[in-house]
């Protein structure tokens, strides 16, 4: 059963979908919100966006600071478990993240798709370059990242048109690609090539290069990548002197994920 489907049956809860499209509304950009915020990201009506923040707010999972709702460190009960158990699989693939990062100086991170995001499920860094402060747990938009691209790249092709046709895109820069056509086209061209890379897309200054991490029966599962300063590494670099050790070390951690 499709989503589509699922959504017309008598087992879809509608109030549940509703408080989850209210709390995906927040992110590392909009930490705070006002109601009236949260309608227009979501085109709920504002009384029913209300409701369901005082809700929450009740059990503990958003907080008000006058007209104004954030989230509360109770959310992150919500997936303490699912990520402990990740962790487990890739702190094993920590030491040959911390050989790349020490070899190359720049930082690698691997992240998992977690429905329009990637979500960061080790990372080791050597420099910071990005704005906002990356961990394990932090989540970007897919369609921006090298990672989310190549992610995006391996679905079945039915669920990533899906995906595709749904995404609301954002131009975060000059780069951003928010056109659904070209992206898909940028997708294709990953999965022919085993490799993906953005310069500049979601933050000025950020080009990175990524490939997936398989399993032993081909599937893909998570996505690694190096990332680097624009005005310190150029594209050329990027491609022929890193790309080669990345791939080098996805090899190493899918073995490692494979005897696990």
């Amino acid at each position: 059963m499709n989503k589509e489907d699922f959504k017309e049956s008598k087992d879809y809860i509608q109030s549940i979908d509703r408080m989850f499209q209210v709390l995906n509304t927040f992110s590392a950009e909009n930490p705070s919100l006002t109601t009236s915020e949260i309608a227009q990201m979501t085109g709920l009506s504002r009384p029913t966006v209300r409701r369901i923040l005082l809700t929450l707010e009740y059990l503990g999972y958003v907080k008000s600071d006058h007209a104004n709702f954030s989230l509360t460190m109770k959310i992150i009960e919500l997936s303490s478990v699912y990520l402990s158990s990740q962790t487990s699989v890739w702190q094993m693939a920590q030491p040959v993240m911390e050989s790349f990062v020490r070899e190359t100086g720049e930082s690698s991170s691997i992240s998992i798709l977690d429905d329009d995001n990637i979500l960061y499920v080790a990372r080791v860094s050597e420099k910071r370059i990005m704005s906002i402060n990356l961990e394990v747990g932090s989540r970007l938009p897919a369609v921006s990242t090298s990672m989310g691209q190549v992610l995006l790249a391996y679905l079945p092709d039915d669920e990533l048109k899906e995906r595709l046709n749904k995404f609301q895109f954002k131009k975060f820069t000059e780069n951003t690609i928010v056109d659904k056509e070209e992206l898909y086209e940028i997708l294709m061209d990953i999965r022919k090539k085993g490799w993906g890379g953005v310069d500049q897309q979601l933050e000025e200054g950020v080009r990175s290069i990524a490939v997936p991490i398989r399993k032993l029966n081909g599937q893909v599962i998570a996505a690694i990548n190096c990332s680097v300063h624009a005005g310190r590494v150029s594209k050329q670099q990027l491609l022929e002197e890193f790309l080669p050790k990345l791939k080098e070390m996805a090899r190493l951690i899918e073995k490692i994920v494979s005897i696990r």
